[in-house]
């Protein structure tokens, strides 16, 4: 099952990623869970010093912005390609 985690402290703009991202999830029927992730220090483990960000399976993709749904669902399809290939 794959892992998108929304970083952030639950202002407006991560609140929208998250939502993005759950879209994403669903329109591609992917087995995966959408986790909100709101502790600094979990973020700092990550190296993330700006948010939102969006991580897939503890990778991080993207940092300061907010993604669209069609957007996360171009890393979750070439993220499950490249798991694919392994």
């Amino acid at each position: 099952m794959k892992v998108v985690q929304v970083l952030g402290p639950g202002c407006p703009t991560c609140e929208s990623l998250a939502k993005n991202a759950e879209i994403a999830v669903r329109e591609l029927g992917l087995e995966a869970v959408v986790e909100k992730i709101t502790d600094v220090d979990t973020m700092i483990d990550f190296g993330v010093l700006m948010t939102p960000a969006l991580a897939v399976d503890g990778q991080v993709k993207a940092v300061g912005t907010v993604l669209s749904s069609e957007e996360i669902k171009a890393l979750l399809v070439g993220s499950s390609e490249r798991s694919e290939e392994a």
